[in-house]
Order: C-alpha cells, then structure tokens, then sequence
C-alpha cells in the first residue's frame, strides 16, 4: 500500500488497516460479501437499529487483535511482524463462513456444517489463490501455531472476537447491559508460559464481561420475538428443501437452488463449486427467495412466507420444564385443523426446542488471572460474583412456537 487506509467505525472510532496483506484480503469478493450478511440474523425485528453487518464485526475484531498484540509487545512478549499480520487476517476471515442471516440459517441452507468449518474451507481457497501468504493465518486461526496465546487470542472465552461483538451489538441494538470496559481489558492481557492471561487488577472489567454477556443472550440473542422469527425462517427453508427435492420447487437463484438440493458435510465444502455457490448467497437473496415463494401453491411454505413478511410471527412460551408430549400433539392437531393442514404438514408451525445459556465454563480453556506473586489463579476461583448459582452451571430453557390464534385455548401457562 502506497498510504496507510482508514476506516471510520462508529464502535472503536478510526481504524488503521496496517497490513497489504489485510487489505487484500479486505478487498477480495469473499471478504466483501459479508458486507451484505447481518450480524444479529433477524433481531432486527425486536431491536431496529440491529442492522450492523459481519464486514463490520470483521474489521472490530481485526483492530481489537492489532491492540491486543501491541500490548502483549510492550510487555516483553516476541510477536513478530508476520505473526501480528497473520492474527490480524485471522480476525478478518474468522467469520467469512457465516452465511444470510448468520447463526439463523447456520444448518438450514447448508445442512449440519458448522460455519467455523466453512470459513476454515473458504480460508484454505483463498490461501491457494493467494499463493500460500495465508498459511500462518490459518496456522494460527486452527491452532497449529507454536505460539498458543495468538490462536486464543481468536477464539477463546475471552477473545477479541467476543470483545468486539459484545460492545457492538450493545451499541446497534441499544441494550446497555452489553456495555464492557473493552480497552481495560486489552489491556491486562498477559501471556505466562504461552498462555493468555489477565493481570489480576483487571477482575471486575472480566466479571462485567460475562455478565454482559449472558444478560445480551437473554436480552438480545435469545429475545422470544427474535426466537419466534428466526423459527419460522428455519422451518421456510426446511419446507422449501423438501419440496426441492421432491422437484416441486426451483429456487430462481442457482446458487440457492444448490444448496436446496444437496446435504453436504464439511468435507462437501471443500468443493470449490459448493463454495462459489456458498459466497453467492447474501440475506437479500433469501428475502427475494422468502417474496417470491409468498404465492408459492404449496400451503405450508407460501403461508410461512407471508408469516414471516408480513410480522404475523407465531406465539412462543418459555419455561424452565419441557413441555409434555401430549401437549405439543394436542397444539400440532389444532393447528392443523386451523389451517387446514395435514399433521405432517401443521409440524412446521407448532415446534419445542430448547435454549441454553452459559456465562463461563470453568473446564477447558479457563480465564486465569495473574496474581502479584506470579501464580495463576481460574477466575471462577478468585471470583465470588462467579461462583453464584447462575454461574456455576447451564442454564437450559424450553420453548414452544405455535400460531398466535390458538393462544390461550389449550391452556399453556409460562
């Protein structure tokens, strides 16, 4: 680069793209597509403002590592100009994987392919395009680096991916309670016998941050209303994957109709045709699917559609105790009979699932705090905020969708 470039970001303020090698990646259609593909899927619908985009939370986390590494460098610790580069790129493509409407759609338009392995796919195509430059970054990005903390650094339970979509998706959706003392936390990262670490002083800002975090779950990632659209969306694309395959449905878009289609693995996408397919797809492409298919003459799929465009989201309970069988057939009947559908077909309205929510596992990869005389200590340990019952284990609730027209009929209480 012939002059440093700067991007204005609402979040951390201006950021520096310090590395060519960042800014080709930035610049490559792959990377660009994530401009098109919401962070939070459809919480839009609960939180207005919660529009922001992948491309964004790319760039945040990005800045969040080059921070990070410089304060590991002011504190004695070798990180080299190639491996700080190689983190930055890390950051950048940890997320290309995410497709429409990110973790809504994550097993539905793909199947039971988790987007971490498509990035880690998508990361190994761009790495033969770019003639091997990127090896370190995936070294790094899958743990194979001999430097540990950098790869902890990028997925961890105190990353900078999770610092920067915390604050960010705070700042979008307006949900205070998100709100963390991110840089002070950057901050009291240390690194003892290659492992991160924060300096002991810094406790309370990790104790707000996974309060945060588990009030932005409960607020925001696992709001009923978000929960009750996304469904619906699961269950469009369910139905229209199964009238493909029956050759009762042609998505408009090849890309789209691919994925309609097939059930890959992880190993399916290593294909570079299922992955030229994969970065086709943005969230404008399933809108336009979700419009067109509105007339659709399958019932069940066209009046999932018309649901889900026009805000007639279905009713969802939430409760600590699973919802008895009968009950869930009891609701499955009357849908059926409202709408007219078979019971096959009224499964799509009238589901139980469940949520969970876990602020911190004290098991594998631990936060640790350095204490004064050198000793590393878990913080659920030091902690007597964390070792409160909401803290100490998971904490699994139980849903259940099903139109709002039967609402009260069969009795169902939270």
């Amino acid at each position: 680069m012939k002059k440093q470039k700067i991007v204005n970001d609402p979040v951390h303020g201006f950021i520096s793209i310090r590395s060519p090698l960042a800014y080709e990646v930035m610049e490559h259609p792959y990377f660009q597509r994530l401009r098109s593909v919401k962070q939070l899927g459809l919480t839009h619908v609960v939180y207005p403002g919660a529009c922001h985009t992948r491309f964004q939370h790319a760039l945040g986390a990005m800045h969040l590592m080059g921070q990070a590494v410089d304060v590991l460098r002011y504190k004695g610790h070798d990180v080299s100009r190639d491996e700080a580069e190689a983190a930055e790129c890390a950051m950048l493509l940890h997320d290309i994987g995410h497709g429409p409407f990110s973790h809504a759609l994550e097993f539905s338009i793909v199947g039971k392919v988790a987007h971490e392995d498509i990035s880690a796919a998508m990361m190994r195509e761009l790495n033969r395009e770019m003639g091997g430059r990127l090896a370190l970054t995936l070294a790094i990005f899958d743990n194979r680096h001999p430097k540990s903390f950098l790869h902890q650094l990028v997925s961890s339970q105190l990353d900078v991916d999770r610092l920067d979509y915390l604050c960010r998706d705070s700042y979008f959706s307006g949900v205070a309670e998100g709100a963390i003392g991110m840089e002070r936390i950057i901050k009291m990262l240390d690194v003892v016998n290659d492992e991160l670490v924060v300096e002991a002083k810094g406790i309370h800002s990790i104790e707000k941050f996974l309060i945060a975090r588990r009030l932005m779950y409960w607020q925001v990632y696992l709001h009923k209303t978000v929960i009750a659209a996304e469904q619906l969306l699961v269950n469009i694309f369910a139905r229209a994957k199964a009238l493909a395959r029956q050759g009762a449905l042609t998505a408009d878009d090849e890309a789209l109709q691919f994925f309609l289609t097939q059930d890959l693995s992880a190993a399916g996408m290593d294909s570079r045709h299922a992955l030229r397919c994969f970065v086709r797809l943005t969230d404008s492409d399933v809108d336009c699917a979700v419009k067109s298919w509105c007339s659709h003459p399958d019932r069940t799929l066209s009046t999932l559609c018309r649901m889900l465009t026009a805000r007639k989201l279905p009713k969802v309970e939430i409760r600590r105790d699973a919802f008895a069988p009968e009950q869930i057939a009891a609701l499955q009947q009357q849908t059926a009979r409202l709408l007219g559908l078979s019971a096959d077909e009224a499964a799509y309205f009238t589901q139980a699932s469940v949520l969970v929510n876990r602020a911190y596992s004290p098991t594998g990869d631990p936060i640790k705090l350095l204490q004064r005389n050198g000793e590393l200590r878990d913080i659920y340990e030091v902690s007597d905020l964390l070792n409160a019952t909401a803290f100490q284990q998971e904490t699994t609730k139980h849903f259940l969708c099903y139109p709002k027209e039967i609402f009260g009929e069969l009795g169902i209480t939270n």
